[in-house]
């Protein structure tokens, strides 16, 4: 009689998990769907345009822009350089240049920080430059170097103004009095007082 060869529970056990590793690893990773690449790269200020920078103080507003693809979704991974111009009104970034080149995050923005406006008041025109494989797109940013104290000086100017309306004001209705108390006496001739405006402390009196 032939007599089979017994396998110990614990061989078993043994095969049984060997299988399950060899199975484990030859099966084949689900495969994940991979968002299409853009045909067209298109970008758009979100924030910065027709910003005022502060000269004297040296401070500058952010620029943040989005790239899209041609049917206006975010675009990540997309480089976006910033262009400051080489003359005039202008700035420098951080790192002692005149580029900045950004990634764009998963919402397809790419923000324009750390730059310092020189002391060139005017216009300022940002270019803007996105980059992705064979695709481009570019746009202008445009923002103003001004100083900070420009409106205080306007604002001072109109109140020397008022003040010198006022002092001629006071001096002709003083002259009016003057004269209407003159004109009592017939021998008397009226005169015009004048109007003296000097430095200082306004005086109204007779020549």
């Amino acid at each position: 009689m032939k007599t089979r060869p017994r396998v110990s529970r614990a061989s078993r056990l043994l095969c049984l998990m060997l299988a399950e590793t060899i199975a484990v690893t030859y099966t084949t990773p689900p495969v994940r769907a991979q968002a299409p690449e853009p045909k067209q790269l298109n970008i758009s200020i979100l924030e910065g345009e027709g910003a005022i920078n502060n000269i004297r103080q040296r401070t500058a507003r952010e620029a943040i822009v989005q790239v899209q693809d041609e049917n206006h979704k975010p675009v990540a991974g997309v480089a976006v350089t910033f262009f400051l111009a080489d003359h005039g009104a202008s700035g420098v970034f951080s790192n002692g240049s005149r580029s900045l080149t950004v990634l764009t995050d998963t919402n397809g923005q790419a923000a324009m920080r750390g730059m310092t406006p020189n002391n060139m008041a005017g216009k300022m025109e940002i270019r803007v430059s996105a980059r992705l494989g064979n695709l481009n797109a570019d746009a202008v940013i445009t923002q103003t170097n001004a100083a900070g104290a420009a409106a205080a000086g306007g604002a001072a100017i109109s109140g020397k103004v008022i003040a010198l309306i006022v002092i001629v004001a006071v001096g002709a209705a003083v002259g009016a009095i003057v004269a209407t108390r003159g004109g009592s006496s017939a021998s008397t001739t009226p005169t015009t007082p004048a109007v003296v405006i000097t430095p200082g402390t306004p005086t109204v009196g007779h020549p």
